[in-house]
């Protein structure tokens, strides 16, 4: 049969159906909510931190005592660790003095529990204002621009956001590993 150049209108009505299972599913848009308190805060980084399955990443400025060295945030932290024994938390600190000079519970955590709970200290090199986030595995994330500030963002889920800050703390991470003789005398 010859075409007349016009379009069949039998191609246009064709299995609908059909033409759109073809297609990728549409991903679920990412659900951020906006933060603005302490409250807020401290709640979506129990959030975060609760839903860690295998590692949880934490830049942090000064180990922020108003989020970390509280007891729900520490428990979640033990359960996590001692539930599963290739848990991983590491911990970017961007004033190394906050290590030696005052009692943080989840410094002392991190010294009992020293094969799952890894801190290293950042250089003078620390961003101005230090970002503050906590990433679990590569999926949920509470995100703040500026740590020294309680407004940030949470989404439970979304892997791409959370993979870009999450390479920008690997490398952070692998940039200040510590000396190997340092580990030797430790």
């Amino acid at each position: 049969m010859a075409s007349t150049g016009e379009f069949e209108l039998a191609l246009l009505t064709s299995d609908v159906s059909a033409a759109r299972a073809a297609l990728p599913p549409i991903e679920r848009p990412p659900q951020v909510d906006v933060l603005t308190t302490l409250e807020e805060v401290r709640g979506a980084v129990n959030t975060v931190a609760a839903s860690a399955q295998r590692l949880m990443s934490i830049y942090t400025p000064n180990l922020e005592p108003d989020l970390y060295d509280q007891t729900d945030f520490l428990e979640i932290v033990k359960r996590f660790v001692l539930a599963r024994s290739f848990a991983k938390v590491r911990v970017l600190l961007g004033d190394p003095t906050r290590l030696m000079r005052e009692t943080h519970r989840f410094v002392a955590m991190s010294r009992r529990l020293s094969s799952y709970i890894d801190i290293r200290p950042l250089d003078e090199d620390t961003p101005e204002p230090c970002p503050g986030y906590v990433i679990a595995d590569d999926r949920a994330m509470v995100y703040r621009a500026n740590a020294g500030r309680w407004e940030g963002v949470v989404d439970l889920d979304n892997p791409a956001a959370a993979r870009v800050h999450l390479a920008d703390f690997d490398a952070q991470w692998i940039a200040h590993a510590p000396d190997e003789s340092y580990r030797l005398a430790r």
